[in-house]
């Protein structure tokens, strides 16, 4: 597995000229948890976002996510029904987790991605807050069957109060 927030700041590069394009500014998602590809940082202030979709990434290496050619560059359109992991309008990181029954389990601080350039994310790094992350250390949420993003709160059912789990180093891996 490996974490989304992995990606930013990683160049992404074609393979066609060897030529750096961009820094991976973003990770963004669709409302079924799957991956849908990468914003890149902009370079001067009022410049539309640039977006790749998953699906044209060749690779996502451990120091660099390669693309076959700058055609796979496209502007990101406002009206794209997706939600950013760090930034944006719908951004997942710093929601908090609700249980349908009214309890916090703690807040989004990054998602798991399934190993070889997955799209499916597998689980949630929850924090309960600065002190508890030092004393306890973060928590890990496997992904729900059932889950809605909501604009306040990520919600999901009863039964992941008990599947909250310490996170191990292990899943890093």
């Amino acid at each position: 597995m490996r974490k989304a927030t992995d990606l930013i700041g990683m160049p992404v590069i074609a393979i066609d000229t060897g030529k750096q394009v961009g820094q991976v500014k973003d990770v963004c998602m669709d409302e079924y948890w799957n991956l849908h590809g990468i914003i890149l940082e902009v370079k001067h202030w009022f410049t539309p976002s640039r977006f790749i979709a998953w699906s044209d990434l060749t690779a996502c290496g451990d120091d660099v996510v390669t693309i076959q050619d700058e055609s796979a560059i496209h502007e990101l359109q406002d009206d794209a029904q997706l939600f950013a992991l760090i930034g944006g309008k719908q951004r997942l990181k710093g929601l908090p987790v609700i249980t349908e029954s009214g309890q916090q389990l703690g807040m989004v601080e990054d998602v798991y991605l399934e190993s070889n350039m997955g799209r499916q994310i597998v689980g949630y790094e929850i924090s309960e807050g600065f002190i508890s992350d030092l004393k306890e250390g973060r928590k890990w949420l496997p992904m729900p069957e059932k889950v809605t993003i909501g604009e306040d709160a990520v919600i999901v059912p009863i039964h992941c109060i008990e599947e909250v789990d310490e996170l191990f180093v292990s899943r890093e891996e």
